[in-house]
């Protein structure tokens, strides 16, 4: 799993500016199986997404296609993490170590 934290570069008019196109992106990646869960921080300087997928770099590839971040109004910090423990709902992702 990873959790993706978007952090604004730009004042929240240019973040406002893309933000329908940074929408129909996200539905893209539900539609996917990328995304589970997404929003906004608060106070409203960024977000955070949290995905799931088998490879870092299917991840790094889909946060460059961002609008967001083509449009040079936030950056990324992607972490990646093993889910040990989770709700039922998200069962299907939780991975035993070692």
């Amino acid at each position: 799993m990873f959790v993706l934290e978007l952090t604004y570069t730009a004042p929240l008019d240019a973040v406002d500016a893309l933000l329908p196109d940074h929408v129909a992106w996200l539905e893209e990646q539900y539609d996917q199986g990328l995304f589970l869960a997404s929003g906004r921080k608060n106070p409203r300087d960024g977000g955070v997404i949290l995905a799931v997928a088998d490879d870092r770099a299917v991840i790094e590839a889909a946060v460059a296609r961002d609008p967001f971040a083509v449009g040079g109004v936030c950056t990324y910090r992607v972490t990646e993490f093993t889910a040990t423990k989770t709700a039922p709902e998200l069962e299907r992702y939780r991975r035993t170590p070692g």
